[in-house]
Protein backbone atom coordinates (compact mmCIF):
# COMPACT_ATOMS: atom_id res chain seq x y z
CA UNK A 1 0.00 0.00 0.00
CA UNK A 2 1.52 3.77 -0.81
CA UNK A 3 0.45 6.61 1.08
CA UNK A 4 1.14 10.20 -0.11
CA UNK A 5 2.25 12.64 2.65
CA UNK A 6 3.82 15.66 2.95
CA UNK A 7 7.67 16.24 3.15
CA UNK A 8 7.09 18.69 5.87
CA UNK A 9 5.65 15.43 8.19
CA UNK A 10 9.62 14.40 8.24
CA UNK A 11 10.96 12.62 5.19
CA UNK A 12 14.39 12.96 3.62
CA UNK A 13 12.65 15.29 0.84
CA UNK A 14 14.09 18.65 1.87
CA UNK A 15 13.54 20.61 4.72
CA UNK A 16 10.15 21.73 6.48
CA UNK A 17 7.88 23.38 4.10
CA UNK A 18 9.27 21.60 1.22
CA UNK A 19 6.26 21.27 -1.73
CA UNK A 20 7.70 17.48 -2.46
CA UNK A 21 5.55 14.55 -1.23
CA UNK A 22 6.75 11.06 -0.91
CA UNK A 23 5.38 7.83 -1.57
CA UNK A 24 5.67 5.91 1.73
CA UNK A 25 5.12 1.85 1.64
CA UNK A 26 3.04 0.45 4.59
CA UNK A 27 2.12 3.21 6.40
CA UNK A 28 -1.49 5.13 7.55
CA UNK A 29 -1.16 8.49 7.83
CA UNK A 30 -3.60 11.53 8.15
CA UNK A 31 -5.94 12.25 4.95
CA UNK A 32 -4.79 14.80 2.87
CA UNK A 33 -6.71 17.93 3.05
CA UNK A 34 -6.19 21.08 0.84
CA UNK A 35 -4.51 24.23 1.52
CA UNK A 36 -7.26 25.56 1.94
CA UNK A 37 -8.43 23.21 4.81
CA UNK A 38 -5.08 23.47 6.62
CA UNK A 39 -5.40 27.57 7.20
CA UNK A 40 -3.34 28.36 3.57
CA UNK A 41 -5.42 31.23 1.60
CA UNK A 42 -8.08 30.15 -0.81
CA UNK A 43 -6.93 30.05 -4.64
CA UNK A 44 -8.92 32.11 -6.73
CA UNK A 45 -11.22 30.72 -8.81
CA UNK A 46 -10.27 29.99 -12.17
CA UNK A 47 -11.83 31.84 -14.98
CA UNK A 48 -15.16 30.96 -16.49
CA UNK A 49 -16.86 31.24 -19.56
CA UNK A 50 -20.06 30.78 -19.25
CA UNK A 51 -21.53 29.44 -22.64
CA UNK A 52 -25.35 28.90 -23.60
CA UNK A 53 -26.89 25.72 -23.62
CA UNK A 54 -27.93 24.08 -27.05
CA UNK A 55 -29.54 21.31 -26.68
CA UNK A 56 -30.12 18.82 -29.95
CA UNK A 57 -32.87 16.84 -30.55
CA UNK A 58 -33.16 13.48 -32.17
CA UNK A 59 -36.27 13.04 -33.46
CA UNK A 60 -38.13 13.76 -36.29
CA UNK A 61 -40.08 16.26 -34.86
CA UNK A 62 -37.31 17.95 -33.64
CA UNK A 63 -35.45 17.97 -37.17
CA UNK A 64 -38.83 19.33 -39.23
CA UNK A 65 -37.57 22.58 -37.64
CA UNK A 66 -35.20 22.93 -39.84
CA UNK A 67 -36.63 22.60 -42.89
CA UNK A 68 -38.00 25.92 -43.61
CA UNK A 69 -41.10 24.29 -46.03
CA UNK A 70 -42.63 22.68 -42.79
CA UNK A 71 -42.91 26.16 -41.27
CA UNK A 72 -46.44 27.35 -40.44
CA UNK A 73 -48.01 29.29 -43.56
CA UNK A 74 -44.84 29.11 -45.88
CA UNK A 75 -45.97 25.82 -47.81
CA UNK A 76 -49.19 27.68 -48.79
CA UNK A 77 -47.86 31.15 -49.20
CA UNK A 78 -45.39 29.12 -52.00
CA UNK A 79 -48.35 27.33 -53.35
CA UNK A 80 -50.26 30.45 -54.30
CA UNK A 81 -47.20 32.52 -56.10
CA UNK A 82 -46.81 29.58 -57.91
CA UNK A 83 -50.27 29.42 -58.83
CA UNK A 84 -49.50 32.63 -60.29
CA UNK A 85 -46.40 31.41 -63.01
CA UNK A 86 -49.32 28.90 -64.93
CA UNK A 87 -50.58 30.34 -68.24
CA UNK A 88 -54.28 29.30 -68.75
CA UNK A 89 -53.57 28.82 -72.39
CA UNK A 90 -50.72 26.72 -72.29
CA UNK A 91 -51.09 24.58 -68.95
CA UNK A 92 -54.94 24.58 -68.09
CA UNK A 93 -56.32 24.72 -64.51
CA UNK A 94 -53.80 23.27 -62.04
CA UNK A 95 -54.83 19.66 -60.51
CA UNK A 96 -52.22 19.18 -57.77
CA UNK A 97 -49.48 20.49 -55.97
CA UNK A 98 -46.54 18.13 -54.60
CA UNK A 99 -43.67 18.33 -52.65
CA UNK A 100 -40.91 15.96 -53.74
CA UNK A 101 -36.84 15.73 -54.16
CA UNK A 102 -36.19 15.81 -57.69
CA UNK A 103 -32.68 13.51 -58.18
CA UNK A 104 -30.52 15.11 -60.76
CA UNK A 105 -28.73 12.26 -63.36
CA UNK A 106 -25.63 13.04 -60.86
CA UNK A 107 -27.66 11.75 -57.97
CA UNK A 108 -28.09 15.22 -56.30
CA UNK A 109 -30.83 15.72 -54.35
CA UNK A 110 -33.09 18.66 -55.22
CA UNK A 111 -36.13 19.99 -52.78
CA UNK A 112 -39.18 20.71 -55.40
CA UNK A 113 -42.74 21.87 -55.46
CA UNK A 114 -44.82 19.87 -58.94
CA UNK A 115 -47.60 21.17 -60.21
CA UNK A 116 -49.68 18.25 -61.99
CA UNK A 117 -51.97 21.15 -64.94
CA UNK A 118 -54.65 20.15 -67.55
CA UNK A 119 -51.93 20.02 -70.32
CA UNK A 120 -48.37 20.57 -68.02
CA UNK A 121 -46.08 19.40 -65.22
CA UNK A 122 -44.43 22.08 -63.63
CA UNK A 123 -41.43 21.60 -61.98
CA UNK A 124 -40.73 24.35 -59.87
CA UNK A 125 -37.06 25.36 -57.73
CA UNK A 126 -38.35 27.84 -55.26
CA UNK A 127 -36.84 29.45 -52.32
CA UNK A 128 -38.74 28.66 -49.04
CA UNK A 129 -36.25 31.07 -47.11
CA UNK A 130 -36.89 33.88 -49.80
CA UNK A 131 -40.10 32.76 -50.29
CA UNK A 132 -39.44 32.98 -53.91
CA UNK A 133 -39.91 30.93 -57.36
CA UNK A 134 -36.19 30.83 -58.85
CA UNK A 135 -36.80 28.65 -61.67
CA UNK A 136 -39.88 26.68 -63.64
CA UNK A 137 -39.37 23.81 -65.94
CA UNK A 138 -42.38 23.08 -68.12
CA UNK A 139 -43.15 19.71 -69.65
CA UNK A 140 -45.48 19.19 -72.08
CA UNK A 141 -47.79 15.94 -71.06
CA UNK A 142 -48.52 14.98 -74.55
CA UNK A 143 -44.79 14.43 -75.03
CA UNK A 144 -44.29 11.87 -71.56
CA UNK A 145 -44.16 8.49 -73.32
CA UNK A 146 -42.85 6.43 -70.49
CA UNK A 147 -43.76 6.73 -66.04
CA UNK A 148 -41.08 4.22 -64.56
CA UNK A 149 -41.49 3.65 -60.88
CA UNK A 150 -38.74 1.03 -59.21
CA UNK A 151 -35.62 1.00 -56.50
CA UNK A 152 -32.40 3.22 -57.64
CA UNK A 153 -29.87 1.55 -59.41
CA UNK A 154 -26.20 2.07 -59.93
CA UNK A 155 -22.88 0.61 -61.68
CA UNK A 156 -21.78 -2.15 -59.99
CA UNK A 157 -18.10 0.44 -59.17
CA UNK A 158 -20.10 3.12 -57.83
CA UNK A 159 -19.02 4.56 -54.40
CA UNK A 160 -22.19 6.56 -53.93
CA UNK A 161 -25.73 4.99 -53.86
CA UNK A 162 -29.06 5.61 -52.68
CA UNK A 163 -31.58 3.53 -51.45
CA UNK A 164 -35.69 3.78 -51.99
CA UNK A 165 -38.09 3.74 -54.53
CA UNK A 166 -38.06 6.81 -57.44
CA UNK A 167 -40.58 7.54 -60.40
CA UNK A 168 -39.23 8.52 -63.68
CA UNK A 169 -40.86 10.58 -66.42
CA UNK A 170 -39.53 10.37 -70.32
CA UNK A 171 -40.23 12.36 -72.75
CA UNK A 172 -39.80 12.72 -76.67
CA UNK A 173 -39.23 9.40 -77.20
CA UNK A 174 -35.51 9.71 -75.10
CA UNK A 175 -34.51 7.12 -73.03
CA UNK A 176 -30.83 8.26 -72.46
CA UNK A 177 -29.15 12.10 -72.84
CA UNK A 178 -26.32 12.47 -75.14
CA UNK A 179 -22.28 11.75 -73.59
CA UNK A 180 -22.14 15.14 -73.51
CA UNK A 181 -24.84 15.55 -71.43
CA UNK A 182 -24.71 12.54 -69.18
CA UNK A 183 -20.92 13.53 -68.29
CA UNK A 184 -21.86 17.36 -67.50
CA UNK A 185 -23.25 17.63 -64.03
CA UNK A 186 -24.55 21.33 -64.99
CA UNK A 187 -26.80 19.96 -67.66
CA UNK A 188 -30.35 20.40 -67.66
CA UNK A 189 -30.77 19.05 -71.39
CA UNK A 190 -31.92 15.76 -70.23
CA UNK A 191 -35.16 14.26 -71.52
CA UNK A 192 -36.44 12.67 -68.44
CA UNK A 193 -36.83 13.68 -64.96
CA UNK A 194 -36.32 11.75 -61.73
CA UNK A 195 -38.50 12.01 -58.10
CA UNK A 196 -39.02 10.54 -54.67
CA UNK A 197 -40.33 11.44 -51.60
CA UNK A 198 -39.54 14.46 -49.68
CA UNK A 199 -36.82 12.73 -46.62
CA UNK A 200 -39.42 14.53 -44.14
CA UNK A 201 -42.65 13.08 -45.79
CA UNK A 202 -43.93 11.80 -42.90
CA UNK A 203 -43.30 13.92 -40.36
CA UNK A 204 -45.80 16.39 -40.68
CA UNK A 205 -49.40 14.93 -41.16
CA UNK A 206 -50.42 18.32 -42.50
CA UNK A 207 -48.41 18.00 -45.34
CA UNK A 208 -47.82 14.31 -45.74
CA UNK A 209 -50.69 13.98 -48.47
CA UNK A 210 -48.57 16.43 -51.01
CA UNK A 211 -45.88 14.25 -50.62
CA UNK A 212 -47.18 10.74 -51.39
CA UNK A 213 -45.10 9.30 -54.35
CA UNK A 214 -47.92 6.60 -54.84
CA UNK A 215 -50.46 9.10 -55.20
CA UNK A 216 -48.16 11.50 -57.38
CA UNK A 217 -47.62 8.57 -59.89
CA UNK A 218 -51.37 7.91 -59.58
CA UNK A 219 -52.65 11.85 -60.75
CA UNK A 220 -50.06 12.13 -63.35
CA UNK A 221 -51.24 8.87 -65.12
CA UNK A 222 -54.20 10.22 -65.49
CA UNK A 223 -53.42 13.65 -65.95
CA UNK A 224 -50.99 12.24 -69.40
CA UNK A 225 -53.55 9.78 -70.64
CA UNK A 226 -55.88 12.56 -70.65
CA UNK A 227 -53.60 15.73 -72.32
CA UNK A 228 -52.82 12.93 -75.29
CA UNK A 229 -56.50 12.42 -75.74
CA UNK A 230 -57.28 16.36 -75.64
CA UNK A 231 -54.35 17.49 -77.36
CA UNK A 232 -52.43 14.74 -78.92
CA UNK A 233 -49.12 15.87 -80.88
CA UNK A 234 -49.55 15.73 -85.04
CA UNK A 235 -47.24 12.78 -86.62
CA UNK A 236 -46.88 10.49 -83.59
CA UNK A 237 -48.51 7.66 -81.91
CA UNK A 238 -50.39 8.65 -78.49
CA UNK A 239 -50.11 6.67 -75.21
CA UNK A 240 -48.20 6.33 -72.23
CA UNK A 241 -46.16 3.26 -71.19
CA UNK A 242 -45.84 2.41 -67.48
CA UNK A 243 -43.62 0.50 -66.64
CA UNK A 244 -42.07 -0.95 -62.89
CA UNK A 245 -38.28 -1.56 -63.35
CA UNK A 246 -34.96 0.02 -61.30
CA UNK A 247 -34.05 3.19 -62.17
CA UNK A 248 -30.53 3.86 -63.21
CA UNK A 249 -27.97 6.40 -62.16
CA UNK A 250 -24.86 6.53 -64.08
CA UNK A 251 -22.56 7.68 -61.05
CA UNK A 252 -19.43 6.08 -59.91
CA UNK A 253 -17.12 8.10 -58.00
CA UNK A 254 -20.22 10.62 -57.00
CA UNK A 255 -17.93 13.38 -54.32
CA UNK A 256 -19.95 16.02 -55.37
CA UNK A 257 -23.10 14.28 -55.41
CA UNK A 258 -22.12 13.26 -51.32
CA UNK A 259 -21.16 16.78 -50.59
CA UNK A 260 -24.50 17.74 -51.62
CA UNK A 261 -26.54 15.24 -50.39
CA UNK A 262 -24.96 14.71 -46.90
CA UNK A 263 -25.35 18.57 -46.45
CA UNK A 264 -28.87 18.61 -47.63
CA UNK A 265 -27.87 21.43 -49.62
CA UNK A 266 -30.82 21.16 -52.27
CA UNK A 267 -33.30 22.37 -49.09
CA UNK A 268 -34.18 25.27 -47.97
CA UNK A 269 -32.67 24.82 -44.00
CA UNK A 270 -31.19 26.03 -41.22
CA UNK A 271 -27.69 25.72 -40.28
CA UNK A 272 -26.40 27.08 -37.60
CA UNK A 273 -27.01 30.83 -37.55
CA UNK A 274 -27.87 30.83 -41.40
CA UNK A 275 -30.16 29.53 -43.45
CA UNK A 276 -29.82 28.54 -46.70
Amino acid sequence: MLQLRDAAEGGPAGSPGSPAALLVPGEAGPPFQPAAARGSPAAPPPRQTLRPLSVRTATRAGRLREYFVFRPGTIEQAVNEIRMVVMPTEDGEVQSVWLLAEIDHWNNEKERLVLITDWSLLICKYNFISLQCQHVTRIALSAVDTISVGEFEFPPKSLNKREGIGIRIQWDKQSRASFINRWNPWSTNIPYVTFTEHPMADADEKIASLCLLENFKTQLIQAVKKAQKECPLPGRANGVLVLERPLLIETYLGLMSFINNEAKLGYSMTRGKIGF
